[in-house]
């Protein structure tokens, strides 16, 4: 990050361009994500979000090299969404979350940001919160971080192993010997921040080279917005450091936990409504639980390989809830069983979910079908 903060202070008191750099960042037809530049001339410096969100034009991409269109007929209209800063760039500029439309103006069939917003839109004034915690895995040249060639603690001194101990050491660790990847997690809080981005923590978690980080909380469709830049901004950091990332849950077969995207979940109703917990919550949890197949099939790709009801998950063909309980599909934190109101914790979304299918199946589930 050195060479790229340098670069950020160089364009920070390049006070005499008159022009910013966007970033329009999309999700493709295979649920990764590409960006792609526009110089936007003209501007005065330093420039608002606000004043530069404003002059933001449509723009368009080839589909046909995205999974997206065919060859034919390739073209696929982007709308800016979400403006952030850019922590790359620095200066006034910015990264823009597009979504994807038809020439016609119709959103097309990868494009899930545009069904979330109309469900979120029929009832703004529930005020949805979602605090989403993403975890994910680094690779480093085809190996996982921390595998095969480190020392593990075992309760005590170093010792070498060829593989990493047990699961044990390495949540929340500090040590070279259980804690791989710290820069890098830094790195994308700090540039998350810059951004504009509402991360509010990170942890090392409990395989070794496996992260957390969470977004929130977020009002409706601005879950999604944060969290998918905040993918593409993990991407970025990865580059600098020469290292991937996996959004795998279950990038390791075998006595290791998987990586999930725990959801956190409030209205408005369930936050300030005294006794919500008995009037509100319990009747949203026996919809769930009877459109529990309908969440699991949004829920994330290989979703079956960690929900198996160890390593601190449920049955995927089970729905269970409980006080602090981490075995279950939701956990009732003990704050809102002791208070009778406040949020409740899904933990069956996996950790390659796409947000804005989970935040709407949710809403749509325990407000709209409850309606």
């Amino acid at each position: 990050m050195a060479a790229l903060k340098a670069l950020e202070a160089n364009l920070a008191k390049d006070t005499q361009a008159n022009y910013v750099m966007a970033e329009y960042v999309w999700i493709d037809g295979f649920g990764g994500l590409r960006s792609k530049t526009k110089v936007i001339t003209g501007v005065t410096l330093p420039a608002t979000i606000e004043s530069l969100k404003a002059r933001l034009p449509v723009w368009n991409f080839d589909g046909s090299s995205t999974g997206q269109a065919p060859g034919e007929d390739s073209e696929v209209i982007l709308k800016p969404q979400a403006v952030f800063r850019d922590p790359f760039r620095g200066g006034s500029n910015i990264m823009v979350m597009a979504d994807c439309y038809t020439p016609a103006g119709e959103p097309i069939p990868t494009n899930t940001r545009a069904g979330a917003s109309a469900l979120f839109a029929k009832k703004p004034e529930e005020e949805p919160w979602f605090g989403i915690e993403q975890e994910y895995t680094l690779f480093k040249d085809g190996t996982k971080l921390g595998w095969p060639r480190s020392g593990a603690r075992s309760m005590g001194p170093c010792v070498q192993l060829g593989f990493p101990g047990p699961q044990g050491p390495y949540y929340c660790s500090a040590g070279a010997d259980v804690c791989f990847g710290r820069p890098i997690s830094d790195d994308h809080m700090h540039a998350c921040l810059y951004a504009g981005i509402n991360i509010s923590g990170t942890n090392a978690e409990v395989m070794p080279g496996q992260w957390e980080y969470q977004v929130g909380p977020c009002v409706g469709i601005d879950s999604g917005d944060h969290m998918w830049m905040s993918r593409y901004i993990m991407l970025r950091i990865c580059e600098a450091h020469g290292v991937t990332v996996s959004w795998d849950p279950k990038p390791i077969p075998g006595d290791w936990n998987g990586a999930g995207c725990h959801t956190n979940y409030s209205t408005k109703a369930m936050r300030e409504q005294d006794n919500s917990y008995e009037t509100i919550m319990k009747p949203m949890l026996a919809n769930m639980e009877k459109k529990h197949m309908e969440h699991i099939a949004v829920y994330g790709e290989g979703n079956d390989k960690r929900l198996t009801g160890a390593h601190e998950t449920a049955p995927i063909d089970k729905f269970s809830y409980g006080v602090a309980n981490r075995g279950a599909s939701v956990r009732i934190p003990n704050d809102t069983a002791k208070h009778g109101k406040g949020y409740f914790e899904d933990r069956r979304p996996a950790s390659n979910i796409d947000p804005y299918l989970v935040t709407g199946k949710i809403f749509q589930t325990t407000v709209l079908d409850l309606a």
